[in-house]
């Protein structure tokens, strides 16, 4: 049984330690003939890392790493050529000037290890005479592999001042590459957000990017169609543990855990990280989301709660996928960009093609909606889990009046500074809630004549739900206050009704339930229910 390669982004140390390697060398011979400078944006831990390594190793000229993968039976000279690698996540980035001097002094480590002069000159300077010195030195041109370039940005994106001086560190050290494409074989970009052209490479005009095109879809990740023959192994040793033998089909839950990314709609993979390290702990969890969420775009969506509930199948185009820069950063691109949404299925226009985007597997759909509800609410885990177990009875039990004390209790313990008078708030932490105890909870719903906000199916059951707030004074009267209840469940149940929202269930077997709820705030929540 082949050695899993976890945390290994070493190529020639995954071929030593013969060590399961999906082979994308057919790729990297395809770039290298049809262009020479390239971008890629990838989310984290997808394998972007191990991609350019395996690129270096294409260019130091030994052919025999690679036997018995696609690329050494081609006819590809691998013809050797001096590598410069950069990984900006190794790089300080506090300020522009502890980030210039710290790129300075990892640049002079490139140049001490390839015999060459170091000069006390800027990032640029240095840069620029690296790259000259090491043509002049191997009589070849140079190959420039650059990972994670967005760090020094994403780091501060929530501090716009550092954010920019990093940005233009950036513009400038990446520019000098333009002048420097007559002493250039292959330069190569890799990162998790994909910034505005102009913002970044605006020197570059010959930068192509690879991270759309359909030929590249699965340059990185494990492709689905790939896990039994790379895993079988591993998928038969997991199969005599106890606790796998209630599965019927071990493989089928690892795609629903780690499966589900794609670029063209098409090509499916597994994010690599979470499926290694699901055969290394032999056991389901959510490794990829648990090493890091940035808290930036948690607050995004807490502060325009709206945008979270219009995440499943939403459309974009590639255009919109590149709307993202420190000065004006949007939701949707950025969870794009980050892998908490995935390309679900690609429509073709007379214009450009229409993306359908979700999100991709249930290991970021339940580990995501934990996070967002904390931030929603400051609920901790132990609070959910006892109300997921009381919903789930409740549910059986059909009592729905039980479910909404619960929601009460769940709403009352919400500090006030976190309510946001606004109904998507209320159907946002409704959806999150619903979710991660456990159920498959439908948002904005199309039918022929609207959208239902809320669709629940549990058994023989169809839960159709419908939301209001109300703005009304916590100091008002009881009467007050039931007059404004009366009127929102009211209104909520005439929605339901007017719009035919449960017309498309009837005929279905199930009993159909309307529900209206009606928000006033903390825990001034009432149901109406048919």
């Amino acid at each position: 049984m082949r050695k899993l390669p976890l945390g290994i982004q070493n190529f020639r140390q995954i071929v030593e330690e013969d060590c399961v390697y999906i082979d994308k060398t057919e790729h990297i011979y395809n770039l290298i003939e049809r262009g020479k400078c390239y971008f890629l944006s990838r989310p984290r831990r997808f394998g972007k890392s191990l991609l350019l390594d395996t690129i270096g190793e294409v260019f130091s000229g030994d052919r025999e790493l690679f036997k018995g993968l696609w690329i050494y039976e081609s006819d590809y000279d691998f013809a050797k050529h001096p590598v410069i690698r950069l990984d900006m996540s190794n790089i300080a980035t506090e300020t522009a000037d502890v980030f210039k001097k710290s790129l300075s002094t990892a640049l002079g480590r490139i140049c001490r290890s390839e015999g060459v002069s170091v000069i006390d000159e800027s990032p640029s300077d240095m840069f620029k005479h690296l790259i000259e010195e090491l043509h002049n030195k191997h009589k070849q041109r140079v190959v420039v592999l650059i990972d994670e370039y967005d760090k020094p940005i994403l780091d501060h994106i929530d501090n716009f001042s550092t954010a920019d001086d990093n940005r233009s560190v950036l513009r400038g050290f990446y520019g000098i590459l333009k002048s420097m494409d007559p002493y250039l074989k292959f330069t190569m970009f890799t990162g998790v957000s994909k910034f505005t052209r102009t913002s970044i490479f605006s020197g570059l005009n010959n930068l192509t990017d690879i991270t759309m095109v359909e030929d590249y879809a699965d340059i990185c990740g494990i492709p689905t169609d790939s896990l039994e023959e790379h895993f079988g192994e591993h998928i038969e040793q997991l199969k005599t543990l106890d606790r796998f033998k209630r599965f019927e089909s071990i493989s089928e839950e690892i795609l629903t855990w780690y499966d589900g990314y794609s670029w063209n709609g098409e090509t499916k993979l597994l994010n690599p990280y979470g499926l290694l390290n699901f055969f290394f702990a032999k056991a389901f969890k959510s490794f990829w989301y648990s090493t890091g969420t940035p808290n930036f775009l948690v607050e995004m969506l807490k502060n325009k709660p709206e945008s979270y509930l219009e995440l499943s199948n939403y459309r974009i185009t590639e255009a919109m996928m590149e709307n993202f820069d420190i000065d004006s950063m949007v939701a949707e691109p950025l969870l794009f960009q980050t892998g908490y949404l995935t390309v679900k299925e690609v429509l073709y226009t007379m214009d450009s093609p229409v993306y359908v985007v979700d999100i991709p597997n249930y290991e970021v759909r339940n580990a995501f909606n934990r996070q967002l509800l904390a931030a929603f609410t400051e609920n901790d885990e132990v609070r959910t889990d006892n109300m997921q177990i009381r919903v789930k009875e409740a549910l059986e039990e059909g009592s729905l009046d039980a479910v909404l004390e619960i929601l009460r209790g769940f709403f009352a313990s919400i500090p006030y500074e976190l309510h946001v008078k606004a109904e998507a708030y209320y159907h946002s932490i409704f959806y999150a809630f619903m979710t991660i105890i456990g159920f498959e909870i439908l948002v904005e719903v199309s039918t022929s004549r609207g959208r239902v906000d809320a669709v629940l199916e549990r058994g023989d059951k169809v839960y159709i739900m419908e939301f209001k707030y109300e703005d009304c004074s916590i100091d008002a009267s009881l009467e007050k206050k039931r007059e404004v209840f009366n009127k929102a469940l009211s209104d909520a149940m005439n929605q339901i009704n007017e719009k035919g929202y449960a017309d498309r269930y009837q005929g279905s077997g199930k009993s159909v339930i309307k529900v209206a709820f009606a928000f006033l705030g903390r825990d001034e929540i009432e149901m109406l229910v048919v």
